[in-house]
Protein backbone atom coordinates (compact mmCIF):
# COMPACT_ATOMS: atom_id res chain seq x y z
CA UNK A 1 0.00 0.00 0.00
CA UNK A 2 1.18 3.69 -0.58
CA UNK A 3 2.22 6.13 1.55
CA UNK A 4 -0.49 8.32 0.56
CA UNK A 5 -2.65 5.45 0.40
CA UNK A 6 -2.15 4.35 4.12
CA UNK A 7 -2.54 7.91 5.50
CA UNK A 8 -6.08 8.46 4.02
CA UNK A 9 -7.27 5.24 6.06
CA UNK A 10 -5.35 6.34 9.21
CA UNK A 11 -6.68 9.69 8.57
CA UNK A 12 -10.33 7.72 8.11
CA UNK A 13 -9.34 5.77 11.23
CA UNK A 14 -8.71 8.12 13.34
CA UNK A 15 -11.61 10.04 12.73
CA UNK A 16 -13.93 7.27 13.32
CA UNK A 17 -12.33 7.15 17.07
CA UNK A 18 -12.80 10.82 17.60
CA UNK A 19 -16.12 10.67 16.56
CA UNK A 20 -17.45 7.77 18.79
CA UNK A 21 -15.07 9.57 21.58
CA UNK A 22 -17.34 12.63 21.12
CA UNK A 23 -20.36 11.10 20.69
CA UNK A 24 -19.33 9.10 24.32
CA UNK A 25 -18.85 12.40 26.02
CA UNK A 26 -22.10 13.87 24.30
CA UNK A 27 -23.97 10.98 25.80
CA UNK A 28 -22.38 10.71 29.18
CA UNK A 29 -22.82 14.60 29.56
CA UNK A 30 -26.79 14.00 28.42
CA UNK A 31 -26.92 11.23 30.87
CA UNK A 32 -25.44 13.07 33.56
CA UNK A 33 -28.58 15.51 33.66
CA UNK A 34 -30.74 12.56 34.02
CA UNK A 35 -31.72 13.05 38.37
CA UNK A 36 -34.28 11.76 40.19
CA UNK A 37 -34.82 7.93 41.31
CA UNK A 38 -36.69 5.39 39.29
CA UNK A 39 -37.76 1.65 40.33
CA UNK A 40 -37.50 -1.04 37.89
CA UNK A 41 -39.11 -4.36 38.39
CA UNK A 42 -37.58 -7.12 36.79
CA UNK A 43 -37.36 -10.90 36.55
CA UNK A 44 -33.75 -11.18 35.34
CA UNK A 45 -31.35 -13.20 38.00
CA UNK A 46 -29.96 -10.88 40.68
CA UNK A 47 -26.03 -11.52 39.64
CA UNK A 48 -27.45 -10.20 36.12
CA UNK A 49 -28.68 -6.80 37.87
CA UNK A 50 -26.18 -6.55 39.96
CA UNK A 51 -23.98 -5.66 37.43
CA UNK A 52 -26.51 -3.96 35.34
CA UNK A 53 -26.67 -2.10 38.53
CA UNK A 54 -23.44 -0.95 38.40
CA UNK A 55 -22.91 -0.37 35.05
CA UNK A 56 -26.08 1.87 35.27
CA UNK A 57 -24.79 3.79 37.64
CA UNK A 58 -22.12 4.65 35.92
CA UNK A 59 -23.99 6.22 32.74
CA UNK A 60 -26.28 7.66 34.87
CA UNK A 61 -24.17 9.33 37.94
CA UNK A 62 -26.84 11.46 39.60
CA UNK A 63 -29.54 9.26 38.76
CA UNK A 64 -30.70 6.69 41.44
CA UNK A 65 -31.73 3.45 39.92
CA UNK A 66 -33.22 0.55 42.31
CA UNK A 67 -34.00 -2.31 40.96
CA UNK A 68 -36.78 -4.94 42.49
CA UNK A 69 -36.07 -9.02 41.98
CA UNK A 70 -39.03 -11.12 41.14
CA UNK A 71 -39.97 -14.15 39.29
CA UNK A 72 -43.01 -13.35 36.47
CA UNK A 73 -45.30 -14.69 39.19
CA UNK A 74 -44.31 -12.70 41.52
CA UNK A 75 -44.39 -9.45 40.14
CA UNK A 76 -47.75 -9.94 38.47
CA UNK A 77 -48.82 -10.29 42.15
CA UNK A 78 -47.24 -7.58 43.24
CA UNK A 79 -48.41 -5.30 40.52
CA UNK A 80 -51.57 -6.40 40.76
CA UNK A 81 -51.87 -5.78 44.80
CA UNK A 82 -50.63 -2.31 43.98
CA UNK A 83 -53.06 -1.35 41.23
CA UNK A 84 -55.85 -2.78 43.23
CA UNK A 85 -54.12 -0.19 45.96
CA UNK A 86 -54.27 2.54 43.18
CA UNK A 87 -50.40 3.06 43.01
CA UNK A 88 -47.56 1.39 41.55
CA UNK A 89 -44.65 0.92 43.43
CA UNK A 90 -42.08 1.09 40.09
CA UNK A 91 -41.99 3.71 37.43
CA UNK A 92 -40.31 0.48 34.67
CA UNK A 93 -40.50 -2.86 34.39
CA UNK A 94 -38.60 -5.35 32.45
CA UNK A 95 -40.44 -8.83 32.32
CA UNK A 96 -39.64 -12.15 30.57
CA UNK A 97 -42.01 -12.08 27.89
CA UNK A 98 -44.68 -9.86 25.50
CA UNK A 99 -47.57 -11.56 26.83
CA UNK A 100 -47.76 -9.29 29.86
CA UNK A 101 -46.77 -6.36 28.30
CA UNK A 102 -49.97 -6.85 25.91
CA UNK A 103 -51.94 -7.21 29.26
CA UNK A 104 -50.41 -4.39 31.20
CA UNK A 105 -50.66 -1.81 27.95
CA UNK A 106 -54.53 -3.05 27.44
CA UNK A 107 -54.79 -1.99 31.25
CA UNK A 108 -54.07 1.36 30.12
CA UNK A 109 -51.28 2.11 32.67
CA UNK A 110 -48.17 2.16 30.38
CA UNK A 111 -46.50 5.22 28.96
CA UNK A 112 -45.80 5.59 25.18
CA UNK A 113 -42.54 6.77 24.30
CA UNK A 114 -40.89 6.27 20.46
CA UNK A 115 -37.27 6.13 20.93
CA UNK A 116 -34.80 6.39 17.95
CA UNK A 117 -33.50 3.02 18.61
CA UNK A 118 -36.57 1.38 17.55
CA UNK A 119 -35.38 1.69 13.90
CA UNK A 120 -32.55 -0.54 15.07
CA UNK A 121 -34.66 -3.56 16.80
CA UNK A 122 -34.34 -6.86 15.03
CA UNK A 123 -37.60 -8.05 17.00
CA UNK A 124 -40.71 -7.04 16.84
CA UNK A 125 -42.15 -4.21 19.12
CA UNK A 126 -44.97 -2.20 19.92
CA UNK A 127 -45.70 0.12 16.64
CA UNK A 128 -47.49 2.79 19.56
CA UNK A 129 -44.09 2.23 21.78
CA UNK A 130 -45.40 0.95 24.97
CA UNK A 131 -43.20 -1.99 25.57
CA UNK A 132 -39.60 -2.92 23.24
CA UNK A 133 -37.89 -6.00 23.43
CA UNK A 134 -34.87 -5.01 25.78
CA UNK A 135 -33.26 -8.89 25.68
CA UNK A 136 -33.80 -12.48 23.90
CA UNK A 137 -33.73 -15.71 26.29
CA UNK A 138 -33.81 -18.92 24.36
CA UNK A 139 -35.17 -21.83 25.72
CA UNK A 140 -33.35 -25.06 24.70
CA UNK A 141 -32.23 -28.10 26.00
CA UNK A 142 -29.36 -28.98 28.43
CA UNK A 143 -27.28 -32.73 28.62
CA UNK A 144 -23.88 -33.60 30.72
CA UNK A 145 -21.37 -35.09 28.20
CA UNK A 146 -19.46 -36.71 31.12
CA UNK A 147 -22.53 -38.99 32.04
CA UNK A 148 -24.31 -39.68 28.66
CA UNK A 149 -23.54 -39.38 24.97
CA UNK A 150 -25.33 -37.28 22.93
CA UNK A 151 -26.74 -40.23 20.95
CA UNK A 152 -28.65 -41.24 23.68
CA UNK A 153 -30.48 -37.86 24.73
CA UNK A 154 -33.55 -36.12 23.11
CA UNK A 155 -32.24 -33.70 20.31
CA UNK A 156 -35.68 -32.06 19.98
CA UNK A 157 -38.45 -30.86 22.34
CA UNK A 158 -40.94 -33.66 21.13
CA UNK A 159 -38.74 -35.95 22.40
CA UNK A 160 -37.89 -34.61 25.56
CA UNK A 161 -41.51 -35.78 26.13
CA UNK A 162 -41.96 -38.79 23.94
CA UNK A 163 -38.53 -40.45 24.51
CA UNK A 164 -39.90 -43.23 27.02
CA UNK A 165 -36.05 -43.70 27.80
CA UNK A 166 -35.51 -40.27 29.74
CA UNK A 167 -38.99 -41.00 31.38
CA UNK A 168 -38.24 -40.36 35.67
CA UNK A 169 -34.34 -38.15 34.01
CA UNK A 170 -36.15 -35.10 32.93
CA UNK A 171 -36.35 -31.44 34.31
CA UNK A 172 -37.86 -27.95 33.47
CA UNK A 173 -39.30 -24.87 34.74
CA UNK A 174 -42.86 -23.85 36.71
CA UNK A 175 -45.15 -22.11 34.27
CA UNK A 176 -47.46 -20.94 36.94
CA UNK A 177 -44.37 -18.96 38.19
CA UNK A 178 -41.55 -18.35 35.51
CA UNK A 179 -42.82 -16.19 32.40
CA UNK A 180 -40.35 -18.21 30.22
CA UNK A 181 -41.48 -21.43 31.14
CA UNK A 182 -45.36 -20.25 29.99
CA UNK A 183 -44.10 -19.28 27.20
CA UNK A 184 -42.50 -22.40 26.20
CA UNK A 185 -45.73 -24.79 26.77
CA UNK A 186 -47.52 -21.95 24.65
CA UNK A 187 -45.18 -22.63 21.76
CA UNK A 188 -45.19 -26.12 22.00
CA UNK A 189 -49.18 -26.40 22.74
CA UNK A 190 -49.34 -24.46 19.41
CA UNK A 191 -47.53 -27.04 17.98
CA UNK A 192 -47.85 -30.40 19.86
CA UNK A 193 -51.29 -29.83 21.29
CA UNK A 194 -51.80 -30.04 24.53
CA UNK A 195 -51.31 -33.78 24.02
CA UNK A 196 -48.02 -32.34 24.74
CA UNK A 197 -48.68 -32.11 28.42
CA UNK A 198 -50.19 -35.15 28.94
CA UNK A 199 -46.95 -36.57 27.99
CA UNK A 200 -44.82 -34.28 29.97
CA UNK A 201 -46.91 -35.69 32.14
CA UNK A 202 -46.40 -39.61 31.49
CA UNK A 203 -42.77 -38.67 31.32
CA UNK A 204 -42.62 -37.59 35.32
CA UNK A 205 -41.23 -34.37 34.53
CA UNK A 206 -39.19 -32.86 37.61
CA UNK A 207 -40.68 -29.12 37.80
CA UNK A 208 -38.01 -26.90 39.33
CA UNK A 209 -36.05 -24.08 39.22
CA UNK A 210 -33.07 -23.83 36.80
CA UNK A 211 -30.04 -23.60 39.23
CA UNK A 212 -31.57 -27.15 40.85
CA UNK A 213 -31.88 -28.78 37.35
CA UNK A 214 -28.64 -28.11 36.41
CA UNK A 215 -27.23 -29.62 39.53
CA UNK A 216 -29.09 -32.77 38.89
CA UNK A 217 -27.83 -32.58 35.52
CA UNK A 218 -24.38 -32.57 36.97
CA UNK A 219 -24.60 -35.37 39.01
CA UNK A 220 -26.63 -37.79 36.83
CA UNK A 221 -30.25 -37.39 38.47
CA UNK A 222 -31.30 -36.11 35.03
CA UNK A 223 -30.19 -37.09 32.04
CA UNK A 224 -31.65 -33.58 29.63
CA UNK A 225 -33.38 -30.94 30.90
CA UNK A 226 -35.20 -27.80 29.52
CA UNK A 227 -33.51 -24.64 30.68
CA UNK A 228 -32.97 -21.01 29.02
CA UNK A 229 -29.56 -20.74 26.97
CA UNK A 230 -28.55 -18.30 29.42
CA UNK A 231 -28.36 -20.40 32.49
CA UNK A 232 -25.72 -22.93 30.97
CA UNK A 233 -23.43 -20.27 29.40
CA UNK A 234 -23.21 -19.14 32.46
CA UNK A 235 -22.33 -22.40 34.39
CA UNK A 236 -20.04 -23.37 31.29
CA UNK A 237 -17.86 -19.62 31.81
CA UNK A 238 -18.15 -18.58 35.46
CA UNK A 239 -17.44 -22.76 36.72
CA UNK A 240 -15.89 -23.96 33.88
CA UNK A 241 -18.63 -26.33 33.68
CA UNK A 242 -18.44 -28.97 30.42
CA UNK A 243 -22.24 -28.96 30.41
CA UNK A 244 -23.56 -28.75 26.83
CA UNK A 245 -26.63 -26.57 24.89
CA UNK A 246 -28.62 -28.18 22.58
CA UNK A 247 -30.24 -26.19 20.55
CA UNK A 248 -33.36 -28.27 19.44
CA UNK A 249 -33.50 -29.83 16.07
CA UNK A 250 -37.88 -28.77 15.83
CA UNK A 251 -37.03 -25.11 16.83
CA UNK A 252 -35.44 -23.44 19.72
CA UNK A 253 -38.15 -21.31 21.57
CA UNK A 254 -36.99 -17.27 21.36
CA UNK A 255 -38.57 -15.42 24.44
CA UNK A 256 -37.94 -11.26 23.41
CA UNK A 257 -37.90 -10.18 27.21
CA UNK A 258 -39.75 -6.38 27.30
CA UNK A 259 -39.17 -3.20 28.65
CA UNK A 260 -41.63 -1.04 29.31
CA UNK A 261 -42.38 2.30 31.09
CA UNK A 262 -45.41 3.23 33.44
CA UNK A 263 -47.64 6.14 32.62
CA UNK A 264 -46.64 9.20 34.84
CA UNK A 265 -50.08 8.97 36.67
CA UNK A 266 -49.49 5.83 37.82
CA UNK A 267 -45.70 5.80 38.60
CA UNK A 268 -44.32 6.07 42.33
CA UNK A 269 -41.82 8.60 41.01
CA UNK A 270 -43.17 10.40 38.19
CA UNK A 271 -39.99 10.85 35.93
CA UNK A 272 -40.59 10.71 32.96
CA UNK A 273 -37.57 12.11 31.39
CA UNK A 274 -35.59 9.74 33.27
CA UNK A 275 -37.48 6.34 32.13
CA UNK A 276 -36.99 7.82 28.44
CA UNK A 277 -33.36 7.85 28.64
CA UNK A 278 -32.72 4.32 30.51
CA UNK A 279 -34.68 3.02 27.41
CA UNK A 280 -32.35 4.59 24.77
CA UNK A 281 -29.67 3.15 26.94
CA UNK A 282 -30.77 -0.12 27.50
CA UNK A 283 -31.69 -0.18 23.49
CA UNK A 284 -28.14 1.54 22.51
CA UNK A 285 -25.36 -1.11 21.97
CA UNK A 286 -24.01 0.13 25.29
CA UNK A 287 -26.95 -1.02 27.07
CA UNK A 288 -27.07 -4.42 25.02
CA UNK A 289 -23.27 -4.95 25.42
CA UNK A 290 -24.21 -4.98 29.31
CA UNK A 291 -27.43 -8.06 28.64
CA UNK A 292 -24.97 -9.50 26.67
CA UNK A 293 -22.45 -10.18 29.34
CA UNK A 294 -25.21 -11.47 31.07
CA UNK A 295 -25.09 -14.03 28.52
CA UNK A 296 -28.71 -13.17 26.92
CA UNK A 297 -28.98 -12.24 23.04
CA UNK A 298 -29.10 -8.56 21.86
CA UNK A 299 -31.98 -7.25 20.15
CA UNK A 300 -30.29 -5.11 17.86
CA UNK A 301 -29.85 -5.71 14.37
CA UNK A 302 -26.21 -7.18 13.18
CA UNK A 303 -24.80 -6.80 16.85
CA UNK A 304 -21.14 -7.44 16.48
CA UNK A 305 -21.07 -9.51 20.05
CA UNK A 306 -22.73 -12.70 21.33
CA UNK A 307 -23.03 -14.34 24.90
CA UNK A 308 -20.02 -16.37 25.82
CA UNK A 309 -20.14 -19.98 24.01
CA UNK A 310 -23.60 -19.07 21.98
CA UNK A 311 -24.26 -19.79 18.67
CA UNK A 312 -25.28 -16.62 16.23
CA UNK A 313 -28.58 -14.82 17.24
CA UNK A 314 -29.28 -15.29 13.20
CA UNK A 315 -28.84 -18.78 13.23
CA UNK A 316 -30.98 -19.71 15.96
CA UNK A 317 -33.58 -17.70 14.62
CA UNK A 318 -33.26 -19.61 10.98
CA UNK A 319 -34.76 -22.40 13.22
CA UNK A 320 -37.18 -21.64 16.13
CA UNK A 321 -40.55 -22.85 17.19
CA UNK A 322 -43.02 -19.08 16.91
CA UNK A 323 -44.95 -18.15 20.34
CA UNK A 324 -48.64 -16.44 19.87
CA UNK A 325 -48.04 -13.97 22.14
CA UNK A 326 -51.66 -12.64 22.08
CA UNK A 327 -52.66 -16.33 22.66
CA UNK A 328 -50.30 -16.25 25.15
CA UNK A 329 -51.97 -13.66 27.10
CA UNK A 330 -55.42 -14.37 26.81
CA UNK A 331 -55.15 -18.12 27.63
CA UNK A 332 -52.74 -17.78 30.26
CA UNK A 333 -54.73 -19.30 33.03
CA UNK A 334 -56.29 -21.76 30.90
CA UNK A 335 -52.71 -23.22 29.61
CA UNK A 336 -51.44 -22.99 33.17
CA UNK A 337 -54.75 -25.24 34.73
CA UNK A 338 -54.17 -27.91 31.73
CA UNK A 339 -50.61 -28.25 32.61
CA UNK A 340 -51.01 -28.92 36.34
CA UNK A 341 -53.87 -31.04 35.77
CA UNK A 342 -51.22 -32.98 33.62
CA UNK A 343 -48.04 -32.85 34.96
CA UNK A 344 -49.51 -32.52 38.99
CA UNK A 345 -47.11 -30.68 40.18
CA UNK A 346 -45.95 -31.20 43.80
CA UNK A 347 -46.49 -35.00 43.49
Amino acid sequence: MGSKRRSKWVGIILLALLTASLLSVTALAKNEDVKGKVVIYTSMYEDIIEEIERTISKEFPNLDVVFFYGGTGTLQAKIAAELDAGMLGCDMLMVAEPSYSLELKELGILHSYLTPARENLAFEYDPEGYWYPVRVCNMVLAYNPEKYSLDEIPTSFYDFAYDESVAGYISMSNPLTSGTALASISALRDKYGYEYYEALGRQQVMVESGSVALTKLETGECKVIMILEESVLKKREEDFSELEVIYPTDGTIIIPSTIMSIAEEHSANANIAAVEAITDWFLSPAGQEAIVNGWMHSVLKDFPKLPYDAIPTAEIQANHTPIDWEATYKEREEMRTKFEEAVKLGR
